[in-house]
């Protein structure tokens, strides 16, 4: 499996992943298209395209942030969903970015929010805070209720969603 941060909207897998981005999140959770090309040009944010056995499989986007890493989006295309592929990707997060935060539908709203929430479970991750809500992303679109995310116990729970907010959101 390869990783390679993508650092221009006119790169040619940029369109496979921003239409599959679009039909994945609902419209709430994501960002529009001149918000999400805004994306490779801000220096916390890494876009990475997944590929395996040479062909894009999926995306990360991750903001680097003061003391810990933010994924905003994770997502293995759905032609390849079920091979075991989002754990192989999962390990090279905590390869690579040792203290992970990241947002999920509650696990008690459907059976896709449990399947996964026991995926990110069965990966490392567990249950920082049920009360969170996403900020909107803009004009029209509603903030979510949310869950949070980690691969490690943060020492300030506050700081790590303020600075969601501040610097992801803003």
């Amino acid at each position: 499996m390869e990783f390679l941060q993508i650092t221009s909207p006119e790169d040619y897998r940029v369109q496979e992943i921003f239409a599959s981005y679009c039909s994945t999140f609902p419209e709430d959770e994501r960002r529009n298209d001149s918000q999400f090309t805004t994306l490779f040009s801000h220096p916390n944010v890494k876009i990475i395209s997944v590929l395996h056995d040479a062909k894009n499989i999926g995306y990360l986007i991750i903001w680097e942030l003061s003391n810990f890493n933010f994924v905003e989006h994770f997502e293995v295309f759905a032609e390849f969903r079920n091979q075991k592929l989002g754990s192989t990707i999962t390990n090279y997060l905590f390869e690579n970015y040792p203290r992970i935060v990241l947002e999920i539908e509650h696990g008690n709203k459907n059976e896709d929010a449990l399947r996964r929430f026991s995926f990110y479970q069965k990966n490392g991750f567990h249950l920082i805070d049920e009360m969170y809500v996403q900020p909107s992303y803009g004009v029209g679109k509603s903030p979510l209720e949310l869950w949070l995310l980690a691969n490690y116990i943060p020492e300030n729970l506050e700081e790590v969603k303020d600075e969601i907010y501040d610097v992801v959101y803003h």
